[in-house]
């Protein structure tokens, strides 16, 4: 029911978390998810707030003529419209920091799994095949002796390098700028890189640069005895050349915890015996998704409280209001 408070969006499906602390703030309004907000005019002009999970496009911003701040809940925020949320003068945050840890973590053990296929170990124990057949077959591959880069050393770029250090990998790293104060080697590019490594693990967003950049070319020269892991964005990947070099054996194995439409999983990879499969599960522990929905709450609470946001994305305003 409406109320005098300030009006918050909350479109479609979100943590309930979220809407638990919202709702002791604001009047939360839920809506449908759709091409365009079927909301009504009088309702519109209250809302000064979003909370939302996935996109808000131009034509939701528009529908709204006096919101402030948009509060993604996650890191990447490229469902969102944010040039057009700036030029409005709407700020938009998202989810940083409070989700490297796990994902980093994730990064790790889908690496460790791929190479040494623990979950297929398990599956084998499970089935009584142990008992009945005998020792599961050796890995194909190890971690030991391995020379791993990271596509994408942000923040949880760096997380994932720090973990790698005490496994005695050698560790480099491509990005538009080299970060001189890190002791790993730079690649200029994505194609040197995977040259001279045997293990790339990707971490890039989603932007027009990242389009399926992991091709067949990045596949090949990492070749036969080379892995590929991303919990990046399944944007990034070639799903058909991928398919292909783990089939043929142009790539010796891969670890995916995102794809291209999920959760639609391309069907060829779901009988590849050499790729490890996750459903996006990077961030998805009950701690890190509270913490997640607690600063997206928070964000909304403090742009209303104290005209100011916590975690601004880059291209939106951040002077406060007031």
């Amino acid at each position: 029911m409406s109320d005098n408070r300030t009006a918050i969006l909350v479109p479609g499906k979100i943590h309930p978390r979220v809407l638990e602390r919202l709702g002791g703030h604001f009047d939360v309004i839920a809506a449908d998810r759709s091409d365009s907000p079927q909301v009504d005019v009088g309702t519109a002009a209250r809302v000064r707030g979003v909370a939302v999970a996935g996109g808000f496009n131009a034509a939701w911003i528009d529908a709204f003529p006096n919101i402030e701040v948009i509060a993604n809940f996650g890191v990447g925020y490229d469902g969102i419209d944010v040039n057009h949320a700036a030029a409005k003068g709407v700020v938009v945050t998202n989810t940083p920091d409070v989700l490297n840890d796990e994902v980093a973590d994730t990064a790790i053990a889908l690496l460790l799994n791929t190479l040494r296929q623990f979950p297929q170990a398990e599956t084998w124990l499970r089935q009584g095949r142990w008992a009945n057949e005998g020792p599961f077959p050796l890995s194909p591959f190890s971690l030991k002796g391995r020379r791993v880069g990271i596509y994408g050393l942000g923040r949880i770029g760096q997380e994932i390098a720090k973990r790698l250090e005490p496994f005695k990998v050698k560790i480099g790293y491509h990005t538009r700028t080299p970060r001189t104060e890190l002791t790993y080697d730079y690649y200029p590019s994505l194609k040197a890189m995977a040259e001279a490594v045997d293990t790339l693990i990707s971490i890039v967003p989603k932007t027009a640069e990242t389009h399926k950049v992991i091709d067949a070319e990045i596949l090949s020269a990492l070749g036969p005895q080379g892995v590929f892991i991303n919990v990046g964005r399944g944007w990034s990947v070639d799903d058909d050349a991928l398919i292909a070099a783990l089939g043929n054996g142009t790539l010796g194995a891969a670890g995916l915890d995102v794809f291209y439409d999920e959760p639609n999983v391309p069907a060829g990879y779901l009988s590849l015996p050499n790729v490890s499969l996750l459903p996006h599960v990077a961030s998805a522990s009950v701690p890190t998704r509270n913490a997640m929905a607690d600063l997206v709450a928070d964000n909304i609470i403090e742009w209303f409280g104290k005209g100011a946001v916590l975690t601004p994305v880059p291209e939106t305003p951040v002077k406060p209001k007031g």
